[in-house]
């Protein structure tokens, strides 16, 4: 019986009959609604903001928090395979996905108040409010300690003054998980994006994650009440729990890039024919397929340990970081590799693996660069701190 290409170590049948289950609604949503629309969004620079209702319809935003909150309580496995199949559609849409409930309503369920979790987190499960997260700042990249945004206690209220970059959904957020350094540390704060004195500036030019919104935002004496500040935590533990979160889920994503690319090159190879063969009767297209299957069937592995570990609480960090290396780079290079498989036609989004191999260029370094996860790794193993 011959294996599944994609598959070869039959993973799936590891899975729960709810985890397959989810995989495959989320695989034909995107099949049916986000690969047909997908390469011209990319090509537009335009995030394609009307499947928003849908992704809420079905239960993706927030899906590992308590159905409490109008969230469908999925477990860390179910959440990775939501990610590998909407990445496998493109990285802007899994970016999307991750930042709203990872980085957004993570945090307002973990360290806000009930209040907080009542007020927020429905209605950004039912895709009504979208949020952004405000960490990274234009001078501090792999360094978030070195903060400039502050937040001073004036009366009952807060005053921020700073600016963010690199945020993902800013200019369609109508919230920001902001951090800032306040008299008592590093404090996180919910700001409406429609407070006087908060601006957000799309960033152009992109060629990477076309398909995504990504913004610039500005404090100028942001004013909101400390009603606004999340109460249950201060220092950098917050926003770097937050990003463990949002790590878990990119550990999946590269694997449906990865496989997207793979596919493509693998049904090209079987239908090009030069010298009077197809491409893929010989070696060498042969051992470069071969080589993807392995890496990709590798990481499939490594994954689902990871979800295992996370859904049984005693994940470490530092395994989150060996993932994300591992998962991204074997993603970026098959990208690449399947583009040249594909020779010329492989440069034109009618094919996926260069828009997949642009958008890794960014996911490989946002939330921790592959040398940062490599240096985690370094100091685990030794027991000294690099950074």
């Amino acid at each position: 019986m011959a294996l599944n290409p994609t598959d070869l170590f039959d993973i799936r049948s590891l899975l729960s009959e709810e985890e397959r289950m989810i995989q495959d609604s989320v695989a034909r949503f995107v099949d049916e609604k986000v690969l047909p629309i997908i390469g011209d969004a990319f090509d537009q620079g335009r995030f394609p903001h009307e499947i928003i209702p849908e992704v809420a319809s079905m239960g993706l935003l927030g899906s590992s928090l308590p159905e409490k909150y109008g969230c469908a309580g999925l477990n860390a496995v179910s959440y990775g395979l939501i990610c590998q199949e909407l990445e496998r559609g493109d990285s802007g849409l899994r970016s999307f996905v991750s930042v709203q409930s990872s980085l957004c309503m993570y945090p307002i369920y973990a360290y806000g108040s009930e209040e907080q979790r009542m007020q927020y987190l429905p209605g950004m499960a039912r895709g009504e409010i979208i949020g952004c997260f405000g960490l990274t700042e234009p001078h501090g990249g792999s360094d978030p300690a070195n903060m400039k945004t502050v937040a001073k206690k004036d009366g009952g209220d807060w005053v921020i003054n700073g600016a963010k970059m690199w945020i993902t959904n800013g200019n369609l957020a109508h919230i920001a998980i902001v951090w800032a350094q306040t008299g008592d540390g590093i404090q996180g704060f919910i700001v409406p994006t429609d407070s006087p004195g908060f601006t957000a500036q799309v960033v152009h030019r992109k060629m990477s994650l076309r398909a995504s919104v990504t913004s610039a935002l500005f404090f100028d004496n942001v004013r909101i009440p400390d009603s606004q500040r999340l109460p249950n935590v201060k220092g950098l533990k917050g926003p770097l729990g937050c990003l463990s979160q949002a790590r878990y889920g990119i550990t999946w994503g590269p694997i449906g890039a990865a496989i997207a690319s793979y596919t493509s090159a693998l049904e090209y190879a079987k239908e090009r024919v030069l010298f009077g063969r197809p491409i893929a009767a010989t070696q060498a297209v042969q051992l470069k397929l071969a080589d993807m299957a392995r890496r990709i069937t590798l990481a499939q592995l490594l994954s689902l340990q990871l979800g295992r570990l996370k859904d049984a609480g005693t994940l470490q960090h530092s395994q989150v970081s060996l993932a994300k290396w591992n998962n991204c780079r074997m993603a970026l290079d098959i990208s690449r590799e399947a583009r040249d498989i594909l020779g010329g036609a492989g440069i034109t989004t009618e094919y996926p693996p260069i828009r997949h191999a642009l958008n890794l260029e960014s996911v490989i370094t946002y939330e921790g660069t592959e040398t940062v996860h490599q240096l985690v790794i370094g100091r685990e193993i030794t027991g000294i701190n690099a950074f």
